[in-house]
């Protein structure tokens, strides 16, 4: 997973895993890219100086990997 924040673009970039968009889904301001079959790959936040503050920021990913993952 890789997030990333685009000064330049003004967007907020989750890439939850490798792969070739076959799909997109605009919901608002917010584009899901989709692969072939249907798996979330990315989520981006457009204008997302308006939407996130630093200060809403925080990521927690020990539950996630609390079994060893």
């Amino acid at each position: 997973m890789k997030i990333a924040y685009s000064a330049d673009a003004d967007i907020f970039t989750i890439r939850l895993r490798e792969g070739r968009p076959a799909d997109s889904r605009d919901l608002a301001g917010v584009i899901l890219h989709l692969s072939a079959k249907g798996q979330p790959l990315e989520i981006e936040i457009l204008d997302a100086s308006k939407v996130v503050q630093k200060k809403d920021v925080e990521v927690s990913m020990a539950p996630l990997f609390a079994n060893g993952r």
